[in-house]
């Protein structure tokens, strides 16, 4: 019965036929655990659809609500900690799977005529992977979510000439709101995924039409004019069919890999939610998911004279030359003859790492837990100088600045300070600002400026 079924479904279809070509089409020999990064990254991307409609069914895309709806997930509904966890590490193995994907492309000049057009779809694949993970963090909609798209719409906005106008589409307004969500959780669940599953498609059609590229051999370049009728011969002499030859391969890695992924979910969990958004609070912490913390790392640590120029111009290069790569589409695959490939994605890795470490460590943010200075700290009984020292933890100076080893370390220490400033160097710093620091003129009474000014003055 269901071999009559599948006769007349290819009958009127094709489906069967088709699947059955894809399946049996041949392919290089020893290819390896080198190329199951592909499949298991589409393997995670349709975890990641999957999960997500079973968290739409319950999630509500509304400023009032959506944060109760994740809490509601998270805390009551049946298997919704272990889905929302599914759909975390999900997202973070596609970002990783695709990452590998792309380096080993590279690495093994797989990008090389004729398959540019592969590389070009697998690059605009990447790019609207990290989409996709950027406007599902702001879906959790708490106050480390909506912060970090504030910090990255400010970004946006930096840019010359379309910066303000980006800046606004991101925001869809002025400001976070509603209407922010609503734009969000489109481009999350509708727009982007349908750019992915466009490309996701073509990137297959184009494997099919140039076929998976060989091990490559030293000593065997690339000639456009030679190169189809040399695979050619290859597939004929020593091909097998993807199916089941090398095929089983990506089944045990992608069932390792969801494996991996609810393991995770089951005993790790998703990230806990923060406090509710409320964009008025100036004292959060955007920390973003960690497949971005490195940038945020950059340019937490770029010099503030650098700052423009890097968020401008760092995107845009990256981008620019990862759609030009395919330019250089003949001559030697093999990379002994091309060391430099290698060491290209070595040292995009170890940076990535080292600022990444740097986000994790970030003792160059504010440190929100810091405690009331002590009272062996202050060392003056004057009724000034204690609501100083008061004022310090109170208004948030303590988060930025130590006092005797307590604070925090991403603004000079002031443990001596008034060894360094005199009264009015201290006072006007306070309210003008300046290198980094914001000016508190509008935040600070003028009581407030001399009790804290008076404080200072006594750290010597």
């Amino acid at each position: 019965m269901i071999r009559r079924l599948l006769v007349w479904l290819d009958d009127r279809s094709g489906l069967v036929s088709a699947v059955k070509h894809a399946l049996e089409h041949p392919v290089p020999p020893r290819t390896g655990w080198w190329y199951t990064f592909g499949s298991a990254t589409f393997l995670a991307f349709v975890l990641q659809v999957v999960t997500g409609i079973a968290l739409a069914t319950a999630y509500v895309p509304s400023s009032g609500q959506a944060y109760d709806s994740l809490k509601f997930i998270s805390e009551q509904a049946l298997m919704g900690r272990f889905l929302r966890g599914l759909h975390y590490f999900g997202a973070s193995a596609m970002v990783v799977l695709i990452g590998a994907h792309v380096a080993r492309t590279y690495i093994m000049g797989a990008y090389k005529f004729p398959r540019e057009l592969n590389w070009l779809s697998g690059a605009l694949l990447l790019l609207l992977t990290m989409a996709l993970a950027f406007t599902g963090q702001l879906l959790r909609w708490d106050q480390t979510a909506v912060w970090s798209v504030i910090v990255g719409a400010a970004q946006a906005g930096r840019m010359p000439v379309l910066g303000p106008q980006l800046a606004r589409f991101l925001l869809a307004g002025d400001t976070v709101g509603g209407a922010t969500l609503s734009r969000f959780f489109a481009f999350h669940v509708f727009f982007i995924p349908a750019l992915v599953f466009g490309l996701v498609g073509l990137h297959l059609l184009l494997v099919l039409r140039h076929g998976i590229s060989e091990r490559p051999v030293l000593g065997q370049p690339v000639d456009k004019a030679t190169y189809r009728a040399k695979y050619q011969e290859m597939l004929r002499r020593e091909g097998v069919p993807f199916w089941p030859d090398a095929a089983w391969r990506d089944v045990v890695f992608g069932a390792a890999m969801v494996a991996v992924v609810a393991l995770l979910a089951l005993i790790v969990g998703p990230p806990e939610l923060g406090k509710p958004p409320d964009p008025s609070i100036l004292e959060a912490y955007p920390r973003p998911d960690w497949y971005f913390l490195w940038y945020f790392a950059l340019l937490a640590l770029t010099p503030t004279s650098w700052e423009d120029a890097v968020i401008v111009f760092a995107p845009l290069v990256f981008g620019v030359i990862l759609l030009l790569i395919p330019i250089f589409n003949t001559g030697e695959r093999s990379v002994r003859r091309r060391p430099w490939a290698a060491l290209v994605v070595i040292f995009i890795v170890v940076t990535i790492g080292i600022f990444w470490a740097a986000g994790v460590r970030a003792k160059w943010s504010p440190d929100f837990s810091a405690k009331p200075l002590a009272a062996s700290l202050v060392k003056n009984a004057t009724p000034t100088v204690v609501e100083g020292a008061r004022l310090f933890h109170d208004k948030g100076c303590e988060f930025c600045h130590a006092i005797g080893g307590q604070g925090g370390e991403r603004g000079p220490d002031l443990t001596e300070v008034g060894t360094r400033m005199n009264a009015v160097g201290i006072a006007g710093k306070i309210t003008n600002g300046g290198s980094g620091m914001p000016a508190f003129a509008r935040t600070l009474t003028p009581a407030e400026v001399q009790a804290l000014t008076a404080f200072l003055v006594t750290r010597k």
